[in-house]
């Protein structure tokens, strides 16, 4: 492209998954309408195999659309009518993030260990009582964040900037939807959560004991 990417053109799942599997990643965009498994499936099956950030592009503009597009394991939700300068600014947004990530976690790749819950930040792998659980790249984030600075209580606007690189604007929803992700997938109870905490008012923080 004329920003510099190379840029993989697929036209269904099947070449969606094979793509993954032979090619080195860095980003994935997905539109909700696919031949196949529709964008919704695919991401799902996709994020068992990469942590890479997924964007959706969809038509579909309402609340509900856009949580069960971030429930799958998507990192961000484009609806149409969109500027390709949209696009490319999003794409440029992620990746960086992604980038500053990696290179703080090279510098700083020590693994977190809880009762119950190991996070293996180099591998961007997550046990929970030795089992591997699945995560998005931002769910992944927001748990290592809220782990590695325990002791601190988040505010949803705090961690939109820290995970998404940017302010919010208000749109607190997404951190509170993978919020809700992680708890079902870390917690044994999620409606009781043992390790991410809400702090009435304040936020969200991690609890260690």
């Amino acid at each position: 492209t004329t920003e510099g990417y190379r840029v993989i053109c697929v036209h269904d799942d099947r070449q969606a998954l094979t793509a993954v599997q032979e090619q080195d990643i860095d980003l994935i965009i997905l539109d909700i309408r696919l031949p196949g498994k529709d964008g919704l499936e695919l991401c799902h099956e996709l994020r068992r195999m990469t942590h890479v950030p997924i964007l959706f592009l969809s038509s579909k503009t309402s609340e509900l659309d856009k949580i069960i597009g971030l429930s799958m394991g998507g990192d961000d939700y484009i609806s149409k009518p969109f500027s390709p300068r949209e696009v490319v600014a999003r794409v440029k947004a992620h990746l960086r993030r992604q980038r500053l990530y990696e290179n703080k976690e090279k510098d700083g790749n020590r693994e977190l260990n809880f009762p119950g819950l190991k996070i293996d930040p180099l591998s961007r792998k997550v046990y929970v009582n030795e089992s591997l659980i699945t995560l998005s790249t931002k769910e992944f984030e927001l748990l290592y964040i809220l782990a590695k600075e325990r002791k601190r209580t988040f505010s949803l606007d705090e961690l939109f900037q820290l995970i998404w690189n940017g302010d919010s604007l208000g749109d607190t929803r997404t951190v509170m939807v993978h919020i809700s992700n992680l708890r079902k997938k870390i917690e044994s109870d999620p409606a009781n959560p043992r390790y991410i905490i809400t702090i009435r008012g304040k936020g969200y923080k991690f609890n260690s004991e």
